[in-house]
């Protein structure tokens, strides 16, 4: 069993939620230890696959349209048909929800009309007794800010100095036509999502551009909201062993704001508008059953406009931001 985080740990971890490219330098020139250090605990986290850095695109800013999707199978049939899931390039977030019956997943086509194809195929899956797809329409709580943006132990002097300068605050209320990308560019998404760390000469090897052409043109996509870095890292590390999933039906007039009150929820660590009749979708994490029974009797109670809510508990995560990762936790 992954015990705690130390201090020292925490605020590196939160220190690569907020910047995952950051030199090792200026972590350590923020959290007060050196350089070594941090490097030092950086490969022992990586390597006892605790967390890594990950560097993920922006459906919607590049012109595609991601799915969330529920499956209702047959008794005993979601554990296989998750892991064929899980092997898909276009499938993220693949969660075992109510008790191991359903699935949730992301989809994330690659190209337009490649998510669609996959939603054709389920209903016809052998054991899919159901599937229910929503386009996802804005997300309001997500990405590269996470629970470790809210809980971790870097003061707002030391969040401010590890901030990058190239990303955007928050995601844009209209994304805007799809930004340009072409060929070299998803050869660079390709290393980076293996690796959000990957250095600079990896990524002009991938990409055939020189090394300042890759950092110029990391910068521009980061700016644009198409390039961002997040931190995949063990359940355990918040030491919050309940999470479920929320599908909240709002007033249309409403979503807007209860999208930004859910955000600044400490147990928040997703939210989004989506279409359907729960036009809210949320991801929620507590210490216990007994913490997220009044966060939902209380904070989501409160929220303006609420017309009906359902829940799912998360019974395993099968994939979560990134390709299929299946580390060994080996000696902690």
């Amino acid at each position: 069993m992954l015990p705690p985080l130390d201090t020292s740990d925490q605020a590196l971890v939160h220190a690569l939620q907020i910047d995952g490219r950051a030199p090792f330098r200026r972590i350590a020139e923020v959290l007060g230890v050196s350089d070594q250090t941090v490097a030092r605990r950086y490969t022992r986290l990586r390597s006892a696959g605790v967390l890594r850095v990950l560097g993920l695109t922006e459906p919607l800013r590049l012109g595609q349209a991601p799915w969330i999707v529920r499956i209702r199978c047959a008794p005993g049939a979601s554990a296989q048909i998750s892991t064929a899931l899980a092997r898909r390039r276009d499938t993220t977030w693949i969660n075992l929800t109510a008790g191991g019956t359903e699935i949730a997943c992301l989809v994330r086509p690659e190209r337009p009309g490649e998510g669609v194809l996959l939603l054709e195929k389920l209903p016809g899956t052998p054991r899919v007794v159901d599937v229910a797809a929503h386009s996802l329409l804005h997300v309001f709580f997500g990405q590269e800010r996470s629970l470790l943006t809210k809980s971790g132990p870097l003061s707002a002097g030391q969040v401010a100095a590890l901030s990058p300068r190239d990303a955007p605050e928050s995601p844009p209320a209209d994304p805007g036509p799809a930004f340009p990308v072409d060929a070299a560019d998803h050869r660079m998404f390709d290393v980076l999502a293996l690796d959000g760390r990957a250095s600079v000469g990896e990524l002009a090897a991938a990409t055939g551009w020189s090394q300042t052409t890759v950092r110029r043109r990391m910068a521009e996509l980061r700016a644009a909201g198409v390039l961002y870095f997040d931190v995949d890292y063990h359940p355990r590390v918040l030491q919050r062993n309940f999470r479920s999933l929320l599908w909240l039906n709002v007033e249309p007039s409403r979503i807007e704001e209860v999208g930004r009150a859910l955000s600044a929820h400490p147990e928040v660590a997703f939210a989004a508008a989506i279409t359907g009749d729960a036009n809210v979708h949320v991801s929620v994490t507590t210490p216990d059953v007994t913490a997220f029974y009044r966060y939902l009797t209380g904070p989501v109670a409160a929220l303006p406009g609420i017309l009906g809510t359902g829940s799912a508990p998360v019974h395993r995560t099968v994939k979560g931001a990134g390709p299929l990762w299946t580390p060994q936790w080996g000696q902690w």
